[in-house]
């Protein structure tokens, strides 16, 4: 298995609101060291202070610096990193009233990063929509927004020739697989971390892109919702289960293996030439 040694250094994002699930850790930060490389896990700090000897991975870092954007018609904030010579992009779609200032998520679009995927972190909802709790589970709207996020890819020279994988969280997965279906020529591949593709599941069979749906061992429901939902999947489709891992992906080592799954996912299946995309009509 190909191992990552991650280093979540910069700023702490905005302090969430207590009801956004996703985002309920945003501001605390995990602490890594070891100049070799090597990480080692010292817990949650709030403490604004980085460990030492990090300048080093900084300096990476500083290759895919995020870059603010706006994104598709409806004009939502985006963070977009494009390393040097990226080989894909991932566009994230993440759930449960999250944003793009989601931890979890921009500790994964690091790491991506390093394997020379571009990310693409966006707001699903607006502030006015994310204020109704009912649009977070509105999967016809946040697919929709991730279709606009796709074909804005296509218009931006950064990103435009490059294949497109989705990774999706809870709700974001089924709102992932709905674009996925609506814009098959240019995805490629799917993931899902803790993901509710049980949501999309009128859309599954229809599913063109190889799709990944990876579950914690102890998210007990959610993982046999996976389950399911793989069986109605006609593509290539594989459940990964992370030992011992809740919802949340909280534990030792948990979140480091969902990126190594999802990276190996997104290499394995995103071509080096994709080719030209088809006009929209």
């Amino acid at each position: 298995m190909r191992t990552f040694h991650l280093n979540p250094a910069g700023r702490p994002f905005a302090a969430p609101q207590p009801e956004r699930l996703e985002d309920a850790e945003d501001g605390l930060r995990l602490r890594f060291g070891g100049h070799d490389g090597t990480h080692h896990r010292h817990g949650f700090s709030r403490a604004g202070r980085p460990p030492p000897r990090e300048s080093s991975v900084r300096m990476t870092m500083a290759e895919i610096r995020p870059r603010e954007v706006r994104v598709g018609a409806s004009g939502m904030s985006g963070l977009l990193r494009v390393p040097t010579s990226a080989r894909g992009l991932v566009a994230f779609a993440h759930g449960s009233g999250s944003s793009r200032f989601s931890r979890r998520n921009n500790f994964v679009a690091a790491a991506l990063g390093r394997v020379r995927l571009a990310t693409l972190l966006f707001d699903l909802l607006s502030d006015a929509e994310a204020d109704d709790r009912r649009n977070v589970f509105d999967i016809a709207l946040l697919g929709s927004r991730m279709v606009e996020a796709i074909d804005w890819a296509a218009t931006e020279p950064s990103v435009a020739a490059l294949p497109i994988g989705l990774f999706g969280a809870s709700t974001g997965a089924a709102a992932a697989l709905v674009a996925a279906v609506e814009r098959p020529a240019p995805v490629f591949a799917v993931v899902s971390r803790g993901g509710r593709p049980d949501l999309a599941a009128e859309c599954l069979p229809r599913v063109h892109a190889p799709t990944l749906l990876i579950v914690g061992g102890a998210d007990y429901g959610v993982i046999e919702l996976n389950r399911d939902a793989a069986a109605l999947l006609r593509c290539e489709h594989s459940v990964a289960i992370v030992p011992g891992a809740t919802h949340l992906f909280e534990e030792h080592g948990a979140l480091e293996e969902v990126v190594d799954r999802a990276a190996r996912w997104f290499l394995d299946h995103l071509p080096a030439d994709p080719g030209p995309r088809p006009p929209r009509s």
